[in-house]
């Protein structure tokens, strides 16, 4: 049977008939205009219509991080540039559906060339095109098919609109041509539950209702199976997520050594019951919808939000993590050649230090009001002087936790000069890929180099980690390999203390330390140190295990 390969951005096992995305519209050949007011109304009309059904979706989107992106495309919708730039195509001749078509077509070119943040949001600006043309031609808008029974997605990609209200009983599984580990694909995927496979180039070329079984983990995908082994492979899946329905309790190798096993979240609504603490909380979501840097106020109420469900249990809040890469309005930051090596995370404060004074003084009210162990840590830190100034600021604020994310290999190789100021260490495993590998993290061509079980990267993780011991001071992993179930017994054994991950991914990380004790997960992680790629470090797990 004929094999796919993609990259696995969300684990699991499904297999069903193949759908694909529906086509965008066409734009016809332009036509005189005959009324630029009728024009320019036409735009009206269709910004009204698509905010109002994205508007709709996100009210109606069960899962929050689904609601907060279609929000977030809202108001691009609305934004008065956009309407005033359409305006000026249609005076100079275009009718609205090519005047917005190219107004966003410039957008997009700009947000290409940022890179980062910024390169990862042009679908959501591909389907506000679509969405916004349709309303002008007064088509049906593009979307998810509906065929009344369980199927794979496949599509080029995914907008927010489409998977926001992804249900995981009737869509299998995702598989998309483009995208990356950290696209809102992925991340909702992730979120959702659902397996899914992304730059799997070959996708498109697959007629609708083939049979295709996918492994969101491995990242294979194959086309042609059975209906006995589709059935077979689904109901095995089932039988994983049932016993992992019933997974409680602390995370703990069998012999009970405590690896404490935290949720990655961007406000309160992404919280659920079974989990130990916080282990990364993006609070920068708080800040990507403003036009004004929010106050200190609004800044304490989300904060209390998240502290107060958590009595007694660790919250790890990362300070902004913005900067050229994912532009503020209000930071009023240059365009930079390489935003991705630019002025972003930490360094934000070299140039606006009253925004992370902000951000500390409505941390440490709010902490002061709640009963959660909180901590703070920097983004994008790289030399030992940034982490003692961050966690002098701290302390001046009485934030008694203060520590230092890990995503440059310059503080990798420095960590133990980092912690002698800083209380505890978080290495965000995705950029520190990107930045060792000098890949970018939505190549797709380069995607082998962001494997996690690259020797490098364990490399850099393991010098972490001995630095943390030697120090007595804890190191965690907040990266997406930290929900890899395989690699969390690398993790463990290398003396990684807490892995921050999606709360769905938590089960079967738990039942994977459960099953094996701190001795063994030594002998794996001393075996993955010792492969000379991500493939034979792999296999040493298989054999070891």
């Amino acid at each position: 049977m004929p094999e796919l390969n993609g990259l696995g951005v969300s684990p699991g096992r499904a297999a069903g008939p193949v759908l694909h995305l529906a086509s965008p519209p066409s734009l016809p050949s332009p036509a005189a205009v005959l009324s630029a007011a009728e024009e320019r109304d036409a735009v009206r009309r269709a910004v009204a219509i698509v905010a109002a059904e994205l508007t709709r979706r996100a009210d109606a989107a069960a899962d929050p991080t689904a609601a907060e992106v279609l929000r977030a495309q809202v108001l691009m919708a609305t934004d008065e540039m956009l309407a005033d730039a359409a305006f000026a195509a249609i005076d100079a001749g275009a009718p609205a559906p090519h005047a917005l078509a190219a107004v966003l077509a410039e957008h997009r070119a700009a947000f290409e060339a940022a890179g980062g943040y910024l390169a990862e949001r042009v679908t959501d600006l591909d389907d506000l095109r679509d969405r916004l043309v349709a309303a002008c031609l007064g088509l049906p808008m593009p979307g998810v098919p509906s065929p009344g029974h369980p199927f794979i997605l496949a599509a080029r990609d995914l907008a927010p609109a489409d998977t926001a209200g992804l249900d995981p009983a009737v869509v299998l599984g995702l598989v998309t041509a483009e995208g990356g580990p950290t696209s809102h694909t992925a991340i909702l995927a992730r979120t959702l539950g659902i397996p899914a496979v992304v730059r799997c180039g070959g996708i498109a070329d697959i007629p609708d209702m083939s049979v295709l079984s996918i492994d969101g983990a491995a990242g294979v995908v194959v086309v042609g199976v059975g209906e006995d082994e589709a059935a077979a492979v689904n109901e095995a899946e089932a039988l994983v997520r049932t016993a992992r329905a019933s997974s409680t309790g602390p995370g703990r190798t069998a012999d009970g050594h405590p690896v404490a096993l935290l949720a990655n979240i961007g406000s309160a609504r992404d919280l659920t019951g079974d989990v130990e603490g916080v282990g990364l909380f993006r609070t920068e979501l708080l800040y990507l919808d403003h036009a004004d840097p929010p106050s200190e106020q609004e800044q304490v109420a989300a904060y209390t939000a998240v502290f107060s469900a958590l009595p007694g249990r660790k919250v790890v809040v990362r300070t902004l993590d913005a900067g050229a890469d994912k532009p503020l309005p209000f930071l009023r930051q240059a365009p930079e050649p390489n935003p991705a090596l630019g002025v972003r995370g930490l360094r934000v404060a070299r140039r606006d230090p009253g925004v992370l004074a902000t951000q500390l003084a409505a941390i440490a009210t709010a902490a002061a009001a709640c009963e959660a162990e909180v901590w703070v840590m920097a983004p994008m830190v790289a030399t030992a002087a940034e982490a003692a100034e961050f966690t002098a600021a701290c302390r001046a604020h009485g934030l008694p936790a203060a520590g230092v994310m890990i995503e440059v290999p310059a503080a990798a190789l420095r960590a133990g000069a980092i912690l002698r100021d800083a209380d505890f260490l978080s290495l965000g495993t995705n950029d520190l890929s990107q930045y060792t590998f000098a890949a970018d993290r939505m190549c797709g061509d380069l995607a082998e180099l962001l494997d996690p079980w690259q020797p490098a990267l364990i490399s850099l993780i393991a010098a972490c980690a001995a630095a943390g011991l030697e120090a007595g001071k804890p190191v965690g992993v907040c990266g997406e390999s930290a929900a890899d179930p395989g690699f969390a017994l690398v993790l463990a054994g290398l003396g990684i203390s807490s892995l921050s991950m999606a709360p769905r991914s938590i089960p079967a990380v738990r039942e994977a330390l459960a099953a094996h004790t701190l001795e063994e997960c030594r002998r794996i992680a001393k075996a993955a140190l010792a492969a000379d790629t991500p493939e034979a470090a792999r296999r040493a797990l298989q054999k070891t295990i």
